[in-house]
């Protein structure tokens, strides 16, 4: 099936790039501003060794000179001014790059377009800004005026929406709150998707629906013991909290097992891994151990057993909590880059560069490559259905 074309902005590491590479798009552009995540994507086959890679300042890129009709603009505008875990400073941010994703779909009216982004846009404060950034993708071609303040651009946006008559460019956009853990991935990462398809279309699209669930991974551990027995593990102890919850699963499903699959632990996703300080971890590249991982209140580890924290980039360097691991005897240690990319779902030839302070804020900041293709490949039957 031939592949269709795609531009990536905001590309980091490549995460949601990978993805949907795996899901039939082919990335024409990839724009990236960081030097070493630049050297990351140079450093990859999967990129084509970073052909049609634009470093740079995405404000300067001129979409026109891109000759191949797009069909799909994606990417993961900087989250910063949105996250919970920053100084959430929103639109006065001067790193908000929604405007620069919203200039790329009118500069080149792709057929679809996907962007991802933190669950802090959803956030009370930031809501109204949030449905500003929505209506601005639905009608790409009402442009904010250089002394308009983004209220009254908005106000401007919604007459708009609720006249009769449409005759500017026009897209169906949708967006859904997601956990990366209910798609197989080993982390609990909770983000927002926002896609949406030309009005010309008619894609009559919706979001995948899970295929993972924690009441499986349950399930598997305390009712038919799989888990333990897949691992080699011994049966623990069950507490008073595990017999709570064994009850609350008999009481909800009876003796009929939940449908999903369940969640993917860390133990699951670095099961044949060597342990970082036995040679062979030389074997496996970015597999170095790293001293130093303390547990301190909150900062405790993501628990072997459950999928991982989602993983940060921290504005001051690695933050400590979510990207260590913690072992069921309470001892903790950092997440080796190779097992943090294992946690993002990147493939074990992905190759990164950078100091493994930078190398893991592109892990951090990075798209989980299976979730994107879940994503992907359903926009891609979407398109090439129509």
């Amino acid at each position: 099936m031939r592949e269709l074309n795609s531009i990536e902005l905001f590309a980091g590491a490549g995460g949601l790039a990978i993805g949907l590479h795996g899901a039939g798009f082919s990335p024409k552009v990839i724009v990236e501003f960081n030097e070493d995540a630049c050297q990351t994507i140079r450093s990859n086959k999967i990129f084509n060794y970073g052909a049609g890679l634009y470093e740079g300042d995405v404000t300067k890129f001129d979409y026109l000179s891109v000759n191949e009709t797009i069909d799909l603009v994606s990417g993961g505008p900087p989250c910063q001014p949105f996250s919970l875990g920053g100084k959430a400073k929103g639109y006065n941010d001067s790193r908000d790059m929604f405007p620069e994703a919203v200039r790329a779909i009118r500069e080149k009216k792709p057929r679809a377009f996907v962007f991802e982004n933190v669950k802090g846009l959803l956030r009370k404060s930031f809501f109204e800004y949030f449905e500003y950034i929505v209506l601005q993708l639905q009608y790409p071609s009402i442009f904010k005026n250089p002394k308009e303040n983004w209220q009254d651009h908005r106000a401007r946006l919604e007459r708009y929406h609720t006249q009769n008559k449409h005759t500017e460019l026009e897209y169906n956009v949708v967006y859904r709150l997601v956990n990366a853990a209910d798609y197989g991935v080993p982390q609990k990462r909770e983000r927002v998707f926002i896609v949406g398809f030309r009005s010309d279309i008619n894609a009559k699209w919706t979001f995948p629906e899970p295929t993972h669930s924690e009441d499986a991974l349950l399930w598997d551990k305390w009712i038919t013991k799989q888990y333990w027995a897949r691992h080699k593990i011994n049966y623990p102890l069950i507490s008073e909290k595990e017999r709570s919850l064994i009850q609350k699963l008999y009481n909800k499903y009876g003796m009929f097992e939940p449908r999903h699959k369940p969640w993917v632990t860390v133990r699951d996703a670095l099961a044949d891994l060597p342990d970082p300080k036995s040679p062979k971890a030389k074997l496996y590249n970015h597999h170095e151990f790293k001293d130093g991982a303390k547990i301190y209140p909150g900062h405790t580890g993501s628990y072997i057993d459950e999928p991982s924290k989602a993983l940060k980039a921290g504005g001051h360097g690695v933050p400590g909590g979510e990207n260590m691991i913690r072992f069921e005897d309470g001892s903790v240690r950092y997440f080796t880059v190779r097992e943090s990319a294992r946690i993002q779902t990147f493939p074990d030839t992905f190759v990164f560069r950078g100091a493994w302070g930078e190398v893991m804020r592109q892990l951090g900041n990075a798209v989980p490559s299976d979730l994107s293709k879940v994503v992907g490949q359903s926009i891609f039957h979407a398109l090439k259905s129509k």
